[in-house]
């Protein structure tokens, strides 16, 4: 079994594969402060819980963007399972050429999910993940990084509202029925769903815009359906696409590489690239 964890800024996902087979899964509150034995008897409950023994596990594969917990994580990789965690850094093959400026720069869990998407879905393709922030990642029909976006979530949209006016409350963050809300509650729950409705489907025909053509559209992350439901341009919601992308780029790195689905004929090397040849005389 392969123990797959993905750290985000607010939580923490946890995948166990059998084979290709996710089999458990659980979402945590990413907590900075724990400890080597606090995440490992936490992680080791959880697998009694699911009927599972931690001593089948042969392999863990991180990804984060918290750096204070990776040696946390690592350290109880190695303790409580008997396994050197392998991090999805520089060095890790991933199958997936990263052009931008300053690929370091790139979040893990936003390469770990194109590599996932392409493998699904083909390319090109936009991934917009909805974590703590709202991310747009767009990736070539050749399986390359192009670049993407980044904006306010709607946890960090509705706190924002919450936390600077003196009168306005938490509210769920909920589709209301409509636009033209009757009370402060429904006001709020308005322009948080609709809000980000708007912006990610606008984002996405700016995105296809300087494309100049069509791509497939995967949304995951904790509000993926919620806003999916109301987008014109999502096609699949994917809850555990980033999971998925920790099981095959482990694969890739124990010379186990699963096939890819083949895409277009026309080759996309960078947005920049694109701008180019549209300017050039034909």
């Amino acid at each position: 079994m392969l123990l797959t964890i993905d750290v985000g800024n607010t939580n923490t996902v946890l995948g166990v594969f059998r084979g290709e087979e996710l089999i458990a899964n659980w979402r945590l509150t990413t907590a900075r402060q724990q400890t080597v034995d606090e995440y490992g008897v936490l992680t080791r409950n959880l697998f009694t819980l699911a009927g599972l023994d931690g001593q089948g596990i042969h392999g863990v594969i991180i990804s984060s963007v918290v750096p204070p917990v990776n040696w946390t994580l690592g350290e109880m990789a190695r303790i409580y399972f008997g396994q050197k965690a392998l991090f999805v850094e520089p060095g890790v093959k991933t199958g997936m050429s990263v052009l931008v400026d300053n690929p370091l720069e790139v979040g893990a869990d936003r390469i770990v999910n194109g590599v996932a998407a392409f493998h699904k879905y083909g390319g090109p393709c936009v991934i917009v993940d909805f974590g703590t922030a709202i991310t747009f990642d767009v990736i070539s029909e050749r399986c390359e990084y192009l670049g993407g976006v980044i904006a306010p979530g709607l946890g960090i949209s509705s706190e924002a509202l919450f936390a600077r006016t003196a009168k306005l409350p938490r509210v769920e963050i909920k589709d209301p029925g409509k636009v033209v809300g009757t009370n402060t509650v429904t006001n709020m729950q308005a322009g948080l769903y609709y809000g980000a409705v708007d912006m990610v489907d606008g984002m996405l025909a700016r995105i296809k815009k300087e494309l100049a053509r069509d791509v497939t559209v995967v949304a995951t992350g904790g509000q993926a359906l919620l806003v999916a439901r109301g987008s014109k341009h999502i096609q699949h919601t994917d809850e555990f696409l980033t999971l998925e992308g920790l099981q095959i780029i482990w694969g890739k790195n124990q010379g186990a590489e699963p096939k890819k689905i083949s895409g277009g004929a026309r080759e996309v090397r960078s947005i920049r690239d694109i701008a180019e040849t549209k300017k050039a005389p034909k």
